[in-house]
């Protein structure tokens, strides 16, 4: 936001941003690209409209049996506790990776709510 004349007038450069240049997007490519990826399902499923989503249910993915019975709803509140322990979370289910640090994970996750259909 920019002061002119005692006006507030956004900023160009602002008005610019894409959820490419959020912290999460460069977090979410180094983290967790090797596995998934917003579009196609590669060793894991596509993370594209996670929010809202339930757990398991991806299409064209073949998920655990424990991850399909789970009954989570995909959320910020469960993408953090999923972070924190994928198998402390759903013991058996695929995952294993763990993002220790608590900033890192809610960039990650505002980065994979901005690319939600939701």
């Amino acid at each position: 936001m920019i002061v002119a004349g005692g006006l507030a007038v956004a900023s160009p450069c602002l008005a610019q941003t894409s959820a490419d240049d959020l912290p999460g997007a460069k977090l979410y490519q180094s983290k967790c690209t090797t596995c998934h990826n917003l579009d196609a399902n590669k060793i894991g499923p596509a993370h594209r409209g996670v929010f809202g989503r339930p757990a398991g249910t991806a299409p064209g993915y073949a998920y655990s049996a424990a991850l399909k019975s789970s009954g989570i709803v995909w959320n910020a509140a469960t993408l953090d506790q999923w972070l924190q322990g994928p198998q402390k979370m759903v013991k058996g289910t695929k995952m294993y990776l763990v993002v220790p640090s608590a900033t890192d994970r809610a960039a990650i996750i505002a980065y994979l709510k901005t690319t939600s259909n939701k």
